[in-house]
């Protein structure tokens, strides 16, 4: 708990020094390309990615292909809020921090994320979550990064890194290539 407290800390304090960096440059170019305000709000994304898990039952690292479906609404360019789904394609066995084994079955993992773009293009997410299967479900922690890259008739690419921390179990990072189409 001290660990997701330490990093919603961090988090918020990076965030709050972006966003007076932001207001400092929009002050300087006002008419900014990403400020129009006929742009879309709403975002809808698919991804493939592999999430790495620690301390599975064979003491070793493995890493677990898994797909996503984001929907995401952007309150103005900077700021926003995501629905982000994906689902594990394996069964596997981790060790939780107390010594217990635990079995997963396709999990899939569900996080309430806010989200931060820069105008480089750089996407904070920030926001909790639920990883169910059919055996038990976690509460986590999601902290991440994409990079959006900007295509034609609003499509992007988008390369991602999460960091997802479970109460009471383990953690995990995923590493990811979508493509979204913004509404």
């Amino acid at each position: 708990m001290r660990l997701i407290l330490t990093t919603l800390a961090i988090a918020g304090a990076m965030l709050l020094s972006l966003q007076a960096n932001a207001q400092h440059r929009e002050s300087q170019h006002p008419h900014s390309s990403r400020e129009q305000s006929d742009d879309p709000h709403f975002r809808f994304a698919s991804f493939i990615s592999h999430t790495f898990i620690p301390g599975l039952s064979d003491g070793g690292r493995i890493a677990i292909p898994s797909y996503g479906l984001d929907v995401e609404y952007w309150f103005n360019k900077r700021w926003g809020l995501g629905l982000h789904n994906d689902i594990e394609l394996e069964t596997f066995i981790v060790e939780r921090e107390n010594n217990e084994f635990t079995e997963r079955r396709f999990p899939v993992v569900t996080t309430l994320d806010l989200l931060y773009h820069l105008d480089s293009g750089i996407v904070f997410v920030l926001g909790p979550g639920v990883e169910f299967d059919i055996n038990e479900q976690f509460m986590l922690f999601r902290v991440g990064l994409e990079y959006e890259l900007e295509l034609e008739h609003h499509w992007d690419l988008y390369p991602t890194v999460f960091y997802d921390m479970r109460a009471d179990a383990f953690t995990t990072f995923s590493f990811g290539l979508g493509v979204g189409k913004r509404f």
